[in-house]
């Protein structure tokens, strides 16, 4: 979405939607820095006292231009009540849930301890949180459903969280993010990948995350916008290291879904491994197929930030290769480059691929009726 029209909707309420959609990326914000006290134990509350700033910040402190409260957020979405954008259940409610029809909305917290180098403090910030999505948005919202945030860094304890979580209807996606200390597909994070597919439930990547490295190969930008296109080229290391590790031949019922980096770039990426895995083969024995066939059958998409070719047609074209039952539409409320559910879409889709596009390959997915 461009900046003009972002600026226009502070003074105008989101155009009703008549067609039914699902979110697959919300992401709630904590209305107070204390308020995950009453699901940590003591021993980190007062650690979070005493050493809060810095190990909130280990996550962060590399990135120039991080991504977080209040400024990469809508400038209209703060609550009448106070707090953060993104902080208020009846808010969210009002402002994006009802005047758009959603009928399933995905949480994906940020800023959660995911990466904090102290793992056990990493485990019992994520822990909380997965308590405090139940407690504050989906048992009040049957709409929303969240997602179990791991201290990824650590597989084995990442692993047994998921396995406390599995079944639990408030659930339905694993969350990584793309930016950790070694590429995805390295086999520390093989426990997470297994636990999920033992539970049946998809793996989400979301952008950003710190691993301790620029998000570029040769050091810092010197820009925000540098970081912000940067988030598809992590997507892509991300994915052709799950690939190439053998993730998807190892985990063969394991589903991916890629978050907030687009999609466009797929297509050229599932070519050129291809390209290289037919001449490199014999390095890689436990990749038996080509890569394209395990990115079109165990990845997901979602759409948020949308592509907006100045040809729409070749958009299509995008989506055609991907299969449209691999997209999964998302908003990023609140986050400033919001989409607006209305006009994502080209003219000419038909009413099977827009249905589909806006709730039931969700549905599907995450195995909501």
């Amino acid at each position: 979405m461009n900046i003009q029209f972002r600026e226009s909707l502070e003074a105008a309420s989101p155009p009703t939607t008549k067609t039914a959609i699902a979110d697959c990326d919300i992401h709630p914000a904590r209305a107070t820095r204390t308020e995950l006290y009453p699901y940590l134990a003591k021993r980190w509350q007062h650690h979070l006292e005493i050493y809060g700033v810095h190990a909130y910040q280990g996550m962060m402190e590399g990135p120039p231009y991080p991504k977080a409260q209040p400024n990469a957020s809508r400038r209209d979405a703060y609550p009448p009540e106070g707090g953060p954008q993104g902080s208020s259940l009846s808010f969210m409610q009002k402002q994006l849930l009802d005047p758009n029809n959603v009928q399933l909305g995905v949480l994906n917290p940020l800023n959660t301890g995911q990466g904090i180098r102290n793992h056990d403090l990493s485990a019992a910030l994520c822990s909380a949180i997965n308590d405090w999505q139940i407690d504050k948005w989906t048992s009040k919202d049957k709409r929303l459903k969240a997602s179990i945030v791991v201290g990824n860094e650590d597989g084995l304890s990442a692993a047994a969280e998921i396995r406390e979580r599995a079944g639990d209807k408030n659930f339905v996606q694993v969350l990584l993010l793309s930016r950790n200390v070694e590429p995805l597909g390295q086999r520390r994070y093989w426990p997470i990948y297994q636990a999920a597919e033992e539970a049946g439930l998809p793996v989400g990547v979301h952008a950003f995350g710190f691993g301790g490295n620029p998000i570029t190969p040769s050091g810092w930008p010197s820009y925000y916008i540098e970081e912000m296109v940067g988030h598809s080229q992590c997507q892509q290391s991300a994915l052709a290291s799950l690939v190439l590790e053998g993730v998807f031949e190892r985990f063969p019922k394991l589903k991916m879904v890629m978050i907030e980096a687009g999609f466009g770039w797929a297509p050229s990426l599932a070519w050129r491994l291809d390209k290289a895995w037919q001449r490199l083969r014999s390095e890689v024995p436990h990749v038996k197929r080509p890569p394209s066939e395990y990115i079109r059958e165990q990845v997901w998409w979602t759409t948020q930030p949308m592509e907006d070719p100045e040809r729409r047609e070749d958009l299509l074209d995008v989506i055609n290769w991907l299969g449209w039952d691999r997209l999964l539409f998302a908003t990023d409320y609140p986050h400033w480059d919001y989409d607006e559910p209305s006009r994502v879409l080209p003219a000419g889709v038909s009413d099977t691929n827009r249905e589909a596009f806006y709730l039931g390959n969700a549905r599907k997915l995450y195995g909501i009726s």
